[in-house]
């Protein structure tokens, strides 16, 4: 294997992609209390080879943990900066893996950012060992 995925802990990976929930995220102030939509995407690192061949759940990563850990971050409370929100996403998505991940990778999009001209979304990517 190379070394660069052994580093990154093989290359098995698990990904969640347009993840949606609302948030009341911003810089600010009308951000502060009034949620607006977020999609979050998760690239999970981790060895799937026992979940493979035992087609045991308590062998892999727990996609509906995953969800709801990303729920409670994007949910919960008011951060000013996608940036730190897509780190308290990996914060968490790594701790619910209980050791299992061995990287992730997150993307939060903002897309009703208040901008002024016309905008698919502002996005942040964060990868996290």
């Amino acid at each position: 294997m190379p070394e660069s995925a052994d580093r990154l802990g093989g290359q098995d990976y698990i990904d969640l992609v347009g993840l949606r929930f609302m948030g009341a995220h911003g810089v600010l102030v009308q951000e502060w209390h009034t949620p607006q939509p977020f999609e979050v995407d998760l690239r999970v690192w981790a060895d799937l080879r026992a979940a493979g061949q035992s087609d045991d759940l308590g062998d892999s990563v727990d996609y509906s943990l995953l969800c709801e850990a990303v729920r409670r971050v994007v949910e919960g409370p008011h951060v000013s900066l996608i940036e730190r929100l897509a780190q308290q996403v990996a914060d968490q998505v790594l701790a619910v893996t209980g050791g299992r991940a061995t990287k992730v990778a997150v993307t939060v999009r903002k897309p009703k950012a208040p901008l002024p001209v016309p905008f698919e979304w502002v996005a942040v990517h964060v990868e996290r060992p």
